[in-house]
């Protein structure tokens, strides 16, 4: 019997995200301390090379072509959702503004005499016309499924205010304390060595 071979469609949806993904990893990583101001929305990769024992496996120099990001996502245009102008992501701080809450979150955990320094954390970034933007990152989600995504959930939280405080605190936040709201929020039963246990299967699995 002779295997029928599907015909390459570049403009299926896969192959277009992937575009999309190859994209960002030919830029070169930043390290998250020296970023600067721009504008647009996209797509980005967090990577980690410091000491936490715990992380390993993934913190190795982020220009190696095996790095794997410790967290992945997106920043879209504000109005994204209504139907904003196609070229919003021209003028949009979307991305930047994203970027500067997850430098501000790590340093507020080095401040606090936490376990992450922000030197330790490096960032490849792409800004993405707003239709592709989804795309992109639900297939680099779906490709290197990033530790910070999958298992140890919240590092992309921000304070949820009075009133809310009774759900449960991030996983984040039981793995690395330090950020101001954590606290009011409500214990989990979770350890921390029971978070790290979840970090080792997960690598165990990859």
């Amino acid at each position: 019997m002779v295997r029928m071979a599907e015909p390459y469609n570049p403009l299926h949806k896969i192959n277009l995200g992937k575009s999309v993904v190859d994209a960002l990893l030919e830029e070169q990583p930043i390290r998250m301390a020296d970023l600067v101001s721009f504008n647009g929305a996209g797509i980005y990769a967090i990577y980690y090379h410091g000491q936490f024992s715990a992380y390993a496996p993934i913190s190795i120099n982020p220009s190696d072509p095996n790095s794997i990001p410790i967290y992945a996502g997106k920043a879209v245009p504000s109005g994204a959702r209504r139907g904003a102008s196609l070229s919003a992501s021209l003028t949009t701080r979307a991305l930047w503004n994203r970027l500067t809450d997850h430098r501000d979150n790590i340093t507020e955990i080095e401040k606090s005499g936490g376990n992450l320094r922000i030197e330790d954390f490096s960032v490849r970034y792409l800004v993405v016309d707003d239709i592709w933007i989804s795309l992109g990152e639900s297939l680099l989600i779906s490709t290197y499924n990033p530790l910070w995504n999958r298992v140890v959930d919240g590092f992309g939280n921000h304070d949820p205010g009075a009133g809310r405080y009774g759900g449960l605190r991030p996983l984040w936040d039981v793995l690395h304390p330090g950020r101001y709201w954590a606290p009011k929020c409500r214990e989990r039963t979770e350890t921390v060595g029971d978070i790290i246990q979840r970090i080792a299967a997960h690598f165990a699995s990859a």
